[in-house]
């Protein structure tokens, strides 16, 4: 079941994309403003709305780290905005630049890809904010980009109907016309598939389009035996236009938006719809899953986002089939952990993960003396940082198998709480998502809305010890 829970009405003109990071949701519009919402109580943030682009903004995404946000606009720029205070970092564009509809991080957030009507591909290096490569499709404007997990190739898609496959060095690897008349969107799902015949791990890759048709395909990513590209299927369901397409972060479940104001879930594994939905009163423009959770946005030109959240059960052809879109760790692959790192602020880390091969099961199983000697971690502060956030993902694994006592989660993320303290109107909290709720100006209490005479926040020591205690009865 996907339960509605939240709708956001801030912009004044026509909502074109939203993205998710680990801890917030970022909208654009029409009305040439980003803004950005917390994921925790979907309040708006303090630097929100971000102005500074002329014309509207097309498109929005976040960094794997979530760190830097980036934005593209009709008025042929790129920019890039920290998400801590709001600052716009940089403005990436070209003297007389056609407008730039669509923008991509690379997996590890060291390169932004921007398509523009035109047809040029602009790849820009982040860090030294300047311009690495560039390219044009044969035809059309580019819509559409998705990079490879490994952040070594990408797709993009044109308004002439064309899937172009490149590496990193901008050459042309594969060409194929998907969608008669003209791509809306594609996406990558970064958990690899099985593919029989050869044994090949592949990635599934979904296109959508004028033609009111969803595809998937199997693209597989090779160094050394190139890049292969294969049909899978076509998913039915919309009668007109599909605008967005993406994939939940297991890839299990994929949804999409239509000029039908329709939103449809499927299960991608069978092609069946899950859910339709059918809220929005204008054309569905955009749509994405949160990383790591059971939150879905659904963006409009009747200028709302809606805000969903999906059952971990879902029905399909009248039998029920699990759709968690939380793999269980030790069933992590490689691209699971790298994943994870990005949204723990351990991106830097990504390759060197890669390189020795850590998967979920690796991962639970690192000790002080694995990240010292095998993987050659100095500082002693990142390999405590890296034990600290691993024993987090123990602790997770126990509450998402076991339920969890009320009075042990704190009122405001509903998770097990690490650090609690007690506020002045008695109740205890999660000290960071407190300190959060204090420092965008709130004065008042998240449970009684009744002002707080005092921000003094005390360690709830008995309750911590409690919560230690339950922790342990479940890990014998």
């Amino acid at each position: 079941m996907a339960t509605l829970i939240h709708s956001l009405s801030d912009h004044s003109d026509d909502v074109n994309y939203c993205a998710f990071s680990s801890s917030c949701l970022a909208t654009c519009s029409l009305d040439k403003t980003v803004r950005v919402y917390s994921l925790s109580d979907f309040s708006e943030l303090p630097y929100s709305p971000l102005r500074g682009h002329a014309y509207a903004v097309h498109c929005c995404c976040f960094s794997p780290s979530g760190r830097l946000l980036a934005s593209c606009s009709t008025d042929g720029t790129a920019a890039l905005w920290d998400t801590r205070d709001g600052r716009r970092l940089a403005v990436l564009g070209r003297p007389r630049a056609s407008p730039v509809r669509v923008c991509r991080f690379s997996p590890r957030g060291s390169r932004l890809l921007a398509g523009s009507a035109d047809g040029t591909l602009l790849l820009w290096d982040v860090r030294a904010r300047q311009l690495c490569r560039s390219g044009n499709v044969k035809d059309g404007s580019l819509v559409a980009c998705a990079f490879s997990p490994d952040g070594n190739f990408f797709v993009t898609g044109s308004s002439s109907g064309d899937l172009t496959i490149w590496d990193d060095k901008m050459r042309c690897l594969y060409n194929e016309k998907a969608h008669d008349l003209g791509v809306t969107c594609c996406d990558i799902s970064s958990n690899p598939v099985s593919d029989n015949e050869n044994g090949f791990k592949y990635f599934q890759m979904a296109s959508c389009g004028q033609d009111n048709q969803i595809k998937l395909w199997h693209i597989l990513f090779a160094e050394f035996l190139g890049v292969e590209f294969k049909y899978k299927c076509t998913l039915s369901g919309h009668s007109a236009p599909v605008l967005a397409c993406a994939f939940s972060y297991d890839g299990q479940m994929l949804v999409s938006g239509s000029v039908d104001k329709c939103v449809i879930i499927y299960e991608t594994s069978t092609g069946n719809t899950l859910h339709t939905l059918s809220q929005h009163t204008r054309y569905v423009t955009t749509c994405a899953f949160a990383p790591h959770s059971h939150l879905l946005a659904t963006g409009s030109m009747d200028k709302t986002v809606h805000i969903w959240q999906l059952d971990l059960k879902q029905t399909s052809a009248g039998n029920t089939v699990e759709t968690e879109s939380k793999v269980a760790v030790e069933d992590w692959s490689e691209d699971d952990v790298s994943a994870w790192l990005c949204a723990q602020d351990l991106a830097d880390f990504v390759g060197l993960f890669k390189i020795n091969n850590i998967d979920g099961k690796e991962l639970l199983n690192l000790t002080k003396e694995g990240l010292a000697n095998e993987l050659k971690i100095e500082s002693l502060g990142l390999r405590s940082k890296i034990l600290q956030k691993i024993e987090e993902l123990r602790v997770t694994m126990i509450s998402v198998s076991v339920p969890v006592p009320d009075e042990f989660l704190c009122p405001i993320t509903r998770e097990l709480m690490k650090d609690p303290v007690i506020a002045a109107d008695g109740y205890s909290y999660e000290r960071e998502a407190m300190e959060h709720w204090i420092s965008n100006k709130r004065r008042s209490s998240p449970m009684t809305n009744l002002p707080l005479h005092s921000l003094m926040l005390t360690p709830n020591r008995t309750l911590k010890m409690a919560i230690t205690r339950w922790l342990e009865t479940q890990q014998k």
